[in-house]
């Protein structure tokens, strides 16, 4: 499973070479590859007898982080969904993209993105799940950015960084608050600890945090609005990212850890409130947007709040109606996307305003959009799939026991009329899409481009997906003991096989349809009537004005802020860092009475050596600052230098008395040769108050971080971590210079991150002088 998740990014790195040959074959065909073969090796997997399998991979073992990999019923039904829609979509963007652009991006990018849901789906490991989850936030940012030269994919990009990674790095709290009441980092080993989880002071902070996390990645409200923005990335993005992938990712996390969660009541009310707040606004809003992939946002946000609610409601009914509406979601809303895609393409604009009557221009994407959008609005058809799954829906609604809290109970009772009301607006702006695009009057003269019908390679991806809305409509138990049931017991264990029937009788359900439909149709066919309710509700109110002021706002004080210290003043600089170490040192020495801890007894002796050394460091301090000449003013700052070389050497410290002789010899060196383009000293005529802060700092500093040190030599808190270092350096390392094995094999990460900072600063010098050179060269 660990060649799965990571192909795509190897495979990420060659698409640049292959991308040279796009004239000749366009990159997609060879990217295709990829999600095709990940498709058809966990295809496999599906059966009746389906078990979970577990692959480990050592990674960190002292952290606990190891590529563990859990494929159950859920993970396999969201790997099919990335991987099977990442085939169409990879296949559509080879019609849809032109080899003009720049594809090798394209599809970087769409393999980084592939690798990380993959790679989130698969994660047993909690900190393997984040490290995946905030690398959708990038690898979906620089999707969505993909047209960087539009301002409107660049506000899109950062849009829903921010927020995402907000919500990332909200989970990432969670995660640590389990990790450390369970004592594991596996998330089948937390599930198998509920009961400390349950019983933590901390259980309603930890819920939060990771919902919050779940919340912003499924575009949930009022984290919603970043999802509409996104639409400005190609449509290929749109149709993968925002339909059956990166949105659905909050899903599944919430789907995984539900069973930790299912018996805390404030779990319910907190996601199925959520959720069906979303599913209501998001389905009214979408019918005022003009824009078709807007509509189509907008629908998406509310599908993915009923299936939170759902989610939320966490009766078996409802699970099995959440996992199976993720799978029809996906269908039919992919589906869309490609044909809201293919009409951009085909008449140069999506705005709704200035389509209508394309069925006879483009009759084969009407029949596909026919089914898709007749299919999210949940028409009572057998060959509907979205129907199935939305009178499930409804069934839930309607046998949700809540008695422990009022609150809980008073809630459970009108949600089914939340459901129907958001149901209706769902089924108005299913009928606005597809009735406002291919009926009614023609408006050619509006057209930027004659309508005409997408070549079949564009409508291959479509037309499959619209497939499986049918097949699954008129056999829905194909998939029900094969995937589904599973996927629903991987949530919920309760959940049995139950044939999926598209008659169940007169019960409250199918009345709930049939209210939809008819007063769905009143609605849509009196929507010019009523639709100026918008400008009332919500009117100017918005939550996107409110993100704007927000950032507005917070870049405004940020460059007052900085624009206060970056004065271009070294000499401030210092004053600031040196004053901010004096303060946070003295109130931590303050609160953790660390001053108490100061004592002279065991210090070692001083010797005349040592005073003599030190005695002449400090004449050499204090001469640096009288002295005016550039030449002496090097050799002084060098003594200094030199003379910490001389105590390391007394402290018996050879290899940090080498070290510091290098490094002084070639810092005098450097300052040397760069002579002549060292600025002139000159006097300053600095006022009292000056001199009195100056000589604050350099007493404050020098006593605080003395202070630091006798205390911290003097406590006895915690063991010597010395002598670990001693008895391990050898059989953990391999090496005897106890120094080395530190910086190599223990700190071995840190020494690789700190060369990683020298290599960007060096990428970032060079770029610089590389400007400069091509300025002038203008």
């Amino acid at each position: 499973m660990l060649t799965a998740v990571l192909i795509p990014l190897i495979f990420a790195f060659f698409v640049p070479f292959i991308s040279k040959y796009k004239q000749k074959v366009h990159t997609g065909v060879f990217v295709l590859i990829i999600p095709l073969g990940i498709f058809l090796y966990f295809i496999q997997f599906i059966g009746k007898d389906f078990a979970p399998f577990i692959h480990e991979y050592s990674w960190i073992p002292s952290l606990g982080i190891n590529f563990d990999f859990y494929l159950d019923g859920l993970s396999l039904l969201f790997v099919l969904l990335i991987s099977g829609i990442g085939t169409l979509v990879v296949l559509y963007s080879i019609f849809y993209l032109d080899t003009s652009e720049k594809l090798s991006h394209f599809y970087v990018y769409l393999l980084m993105f592939m690798s990380a849901m993959l790679g989130v789906i698969l994660s047993d490991n909690v900190f393997v799940l984040y490290t995946f989850w905030e690398l959708t936030s990038i690898s979906s940012f620089l999707l969505i950015g993909y047209w960087h030269h539009r301002e409107r994919s660049r506000y899109g990009a950062q849009k829903s960084m921010l927020i995402t990674i907000f919500g990332g790095l909200s989970m990432l709290g969670g995660l640590i608050f389990l990790s450390v009441i369970t004592n594991t980092t596996s998330i089948r080993a937390m599930i198998n600890s509920m009961d400390e989880i349950l019983n933590s002071n901390y259980l309603p902070l930890i819920m939060v945090l990771i919902l919050l996390g779940a919340f912003t990645k499924s575009a949930q409200f009022p984290f919603h609005i970043w999802l509409p923005d996104a639409m400005e990335a190609p449509t290929p993005v749109s149709a993968y990212l925002h339909s059956a992938t990166m949105v659905k990712a909050g899903i599944y996390l919430v789907a995984r850890f539900s069973p930790i969660f299912h018996a805390y009541e404030w779990f319910f009310i907190t996601v199925s409130l959520i959720g069906i707040v979303t599913l209501v606004w998001a389905s009214y809003m979408a019918v005022r947007q003009t824009d078709l992939k807007a509509i189509l946002a907008f629908s998406t946000v509310s599908q993915l709040g009923m299936i939170m609610a759902m989610l939320g409601f966490g009766t078996e009914a409802a699970v099995f109606a959440a996992v199976f509406h993720i799978l029809n979601h996906a269908t039919f809303k992919g589906s869309l996307f490609m044909i809201a895609g293919i009409i951009d393409h085909e008449t140069g604009t999506r705005d709704i305003r200035k389509l209508g009557g394309l069925l006879t221009f483009m009759p084969m994407s009407a029949t596909l959009a026919l089914f898709g959008t007749f299919s999210m609005a949940g028409v009572p058809l057998p060959f509907l799939n979205g129907f199935y799954s939305k009178e499930l829906f409804f069934e839930s609604t309607t046998h949700l026991n809540i008695t422990s809290n009022t609150f809980a109970a008073t809630f459970a009772d009108i949600i089914p009329y939340l459901a129907v009301f958001g149901s209706i607006f769902t089924f108005v702006y299913s009928m606005y899409f597809f009735f406002g695009v291919f009926m009614g009057q023609k408006k050619l003269d509006l057209l930027p481009k004659k309508p005409h019908e997408a070549p079949l390679g564009m409508l291959l991806s479509p037309i499959v997906l619209v497939l499986g809305v049918i097949i699954i409509g008129l056999f829905p138990n194909i998939v029900n003991g094969t995937l589904l049931t599973h996927a629903a017991k991987s949530i919920n264990g309760n959940v049995d096989y139950h044939a999926i029937q598209f008659w169940h009788g007169l019960k409250p359900a199918f009345l709930m349809s049939l209210a939809v439909v008819g007063i769905g149709t009143i609605l849509f066919l009196t929507i010019k009537k009523w639709r100026k309710i918008y400008s009332v509700i919500p009117g100017k109110l918005s939550f996107n004005e409110l993100y704007d002021k927000t950032i507005d706002i917070t870049d405004r004080y940020a460059k007052r802020i900085t624009n206060f210290y970056m004065t271009g003043s070294l000499k401030l600089y210092m004053s600031i860092i040196l004053g901010a170490i004096i303060a946070f040192s003295f109130l931590i020495m303050v609160t953790t009475d660390g001053f108490s801890h100061i004592t002279f007894n065991d210090l070692a002796d001083v010797e005349w050596i040592d005073i003599t050394v030190i005695i002449v460091m400090a004449l050499a301090a204090i001469c640096t600052i009288f002295v005016n000449n550039k030449l002496s003013l090097i050799i002084i700052t060098g003594i200094v230098g030199f003379g910490i070389s001389i105590l390391f050497v007394i402290f018996r410290a050879p290899d940090l008395a080498l070290t510091q002789l290098v490094v002084e010899t070639v810092s005098m060196a450097l300052f040397l040769l760069a002579y002549y383009h060292l600025p002139e000293l000159r006097k300053r005529n600095e006022t009292i108050t000056t001199s009195a802060s100056n000589a604050i700092l350099s007493l404050g500093i020098g006593t605080i971080i003395t202070m630091v040190g006798i205390a911290a030599h003097s406590s006895d808190w915690f063991e010597t971590i010395s002598d670990y270092f001693v008895e391990t350096a050898y059989s953990l390392g391999g090496g005897h210079n106890i120094v080395n094995v530190i910086l190599v094999d223990m700190r071995g990460l840190d020494t690789l991150f700190e060369i990683t900072v020298l290599g960007i600063a060096a990428l970032a010098i060079y770029a610089l002088i590389k400007v400069r050179k091509n300025k002038e060269a203008e």
